[in-house]
């Protein structure tokens, strides 16, 4: 699948709902806020479509991904984790973290939940 069907996919299953595009012009993840931390700052949960994500962590947010369709291989720290679908894991704060794909769908539950300020991209 492509990323315009994602994007498309998302829409009807998740109407009205926040859809981000990483990068904007040619996304290689597809976010789609379903349970935003806007609305309960507790927690918040995201379904993601994720060829490759951007190295970063979290001071606060503990994450967990739940592969819902397809494999993902999960970098956190020096660990290489592969998931297949229905599997989880949990990434705690302050564990630089990736994930590879070929854009895997992942519901990404955060506690607490995710903030722009709390997401710290790691650049070399």
């Amino acid at each position: 699948m492509n990323a315009k069907a994602i994007i498309e996919t998302f829409k009807r299953q998740y109407p009205e709902k926040n859809i981000i595009c990483l990068p904007d012009d040619n996304p290689t993840e597809i976010i789609c806020e379903v349970d935003p931390s806007s609305e309960h700052p507790n927690h918040n949960r995201a379904i993601a479509a994720i060829r490759i994500s951007k190295p970063h962590y979290h001071r606060l947010a503990e994450e967990t991904y739940k592969v819902l369709a397809g494999r993902l291989k999960l970098f956190v720290d020096d660990r290489k984790i592969e998931l297949a679908e229905g599997e989880t894991y949990v990434v705690p704060p302050n564990s630089v973290h990736y994930a590879k794909g070929n854009f895997t769908v992942v519901q990404v539950d955060s506690t607490p939940g995710w903030t722009p300020e709390d997401h710290i991209l790691v650049t070399d």
